[in-house]
């Protein structure tokens, strides 16, 4: 079981956590996974910001915020006698995260190995404070961190597991605590090199922790707590009517979460393909919600569910002269892009004038473009492609289902639909798998978009 940041929010949220570990308990062996307390991960990352700045005060500031929140749960979270030991673990991590933030503030800058050190101790409070809570209600638990048990490569910020060596620990660390009956508490979102260096394993990462682990333990399912009912067929803040998908696949999830959806994301799905371990998404504030199940295959329904995103940006390229190949000149693109570290959310192309252009979000556009004009300088210089031009006032909407392929005339019907509200459609990127439609349009009608799109394809509607 994972645990996400609202789901470890408070001395509640945490009683609430373990009672579901309680029931959980009477069918199955149980390790679970936490996040850090909402926000905190923010709060660690302003830190380490004010300390590159140098501000002195705000850092001081923001490790007294910290060390108040944790130690108040503590107090509201266990009994007297368990809170002198499990306050001065937290007051040992406090300090540990002071003397990484001083670093960073005697250097002026955030080397990467520190930044994953620093942002890891707010899963490691978490871990502390669930698992003492675990053990003062008679359930044996231990707080593990992750950071002994997944193995990564050195991509800090953005690490990937080494699954066979993942493996080889979580068989001799975890094992033996599942087996003596003792739960134990994972921190989520952080790894280490074979050689021990810190890591993080960057968006989704708990998520990702969790179905890392529930590989490695050939665990029979992994279960995701959220804020959430399940995944749903339109994020409900734009469209009322949106209902919960009692199942989709591991495409269909992967999909919508790269597409701006809050499911998991793409990276946690990877770790679960070879095995097929299904996955459920729940709510921990509303527990008897069936929630979504997430399995390798289904029959296909046709559009499921519609996303967006309006955080993001167009950018466009255009060759100036035809002494400019556009193929090599694309694959050049995506190779500076791959450098920065920038998902490409969209991508499209003319075939005569060979001008293309893709979408990417916003807080990576300005790395983006920087490594675009390193690779492009010589070409900007002498004007053999045109200045590369950023949209910004654009969303991306997305249309995704299994066996769309199926259903002649939808995206007619998907296109016909946004234009009937005057919406006007900038781009459009398909998939040769028919998986997903995903279509750019100006932010201003993204909202009206999604609400016609989803009434267009009924979707949360029985299908018969």
């Amino acid at each position: 079981m994972k645990f996400g940041g609202t789901s470890m929010g408070s001395a509640d949220r945490m009683r609430i956590a373990a009672q579901i570990c309680a029931d959980a308990r009477k069918q199955f062996s149980v390790a679970i996974v936490v996040s850090a307390m909402s926000k905190v991960t923010d709060l660690l990352l302003s830190t380490l910001r004010a300390a590159e700045e140098g501000d002195h005060e705000g850092v001081k500031e923001n490790i007294r915020i910290i060390e108040k929140r944790h130690n108040e749960t503590c107090r509201e979270l266990l009994p007297e006698s368990r809170q002198e030991s499990v306050l001065a673990s937290i007051h040992a991590l406090i300090e540990e995260f002071e003397r990484l933030s001083s670093g960073i503030l005697m250097l002026a800058e955030r080397p990467p190995r520190s930044v994953d050190e620093a942002l890891a101790i707010g899963e490691r409070l978490s871990a502390t404070l669930m698992s003492a809570c675990l053990d003062s209600s008679g359930i044996p638990s231990i707080a593990v961190n992750a950071r002994d048990v997944v193995v990564t490569d050195g991509i800090f910020g953005n690490a990937s597991p080494l699954m066979d060596h993942t493996r080889e620990r979580a068989a001799r660390i975890l094992l033996p605590k599942l087996n003596s009956g003792t739960l134990p508490v994972i921190t989520g979102f952080n790894g280490a090199t074979l050689d021990g260096k810190p890591t993080t394993l960057g968006r989704g990462g708990s998520d990702f922790s969790a179905s890392i682990l529930a590989s490695a333990l050939d665990a029979k399912e992994l279960w995701i707590w959220t804020d959430v009912d399940g995944i749903m067929s339109a994020d409900p803040r734009l469209v009322p009517d949106a209902a919960v998908l009692d199942i989709v696949t591991y495409r269909e999830a992967a999909e919508l979460a790269y597409n701006g959806a809050k499911v998991l994301h793409p990276r946690t799905i990877a770790p679960l393909v070879e095995k097929g371990i299904p996955v459920w998404s729940k709510n921990s504030f509303n527990i008897p919600a069936p929630g979504t199940k997430i399995v390798p295959h289904a029959e296909g329904y046709g559009p499921r569910a519609v996303t967006s995103m309006a955080n993001v940006a167009l950018i466009s390229i255009e060759p100036a002269s035809p002494a400019i190949q556009g193929t090599m000149l694309m694959g050049r693109v995506l190779e500076a892009l791959g450098r920065a570290n920038t998902e490409v959310l969209a991508f499209t192309s003319s075939s005569y004038r060979q001008s293309f252009c893709f979408l990417i979000r916003k807080d990576e556009v300005d790395a983006s473009l920087e490594s675009l004009k390193a690779e492009l300088s010589l070409e900007l210089a002498h004007e053999y492609v045109h200045p590369i031009e950023v949209d910004d006032n654009v969303g991306l909407l997305a249309v995704v289902g299994e066996g769309m392929a199926g259903h002649p005339g939808l995206a007619g019907r998907v296109f016909t639909a946004i234009s009937a509200l005057q919406v006007n459609i900038i781009a459009i990127a398909q998939g040769s798998s028919e998986l997903t439609i995903s279509i750019v349009v100006r932010r201003d009608g993204l909202e009206r978009a999604v609400k016609a799109v989803h009434a267009e394809c009924k979707m949360g509607v029985a299908k018969s």
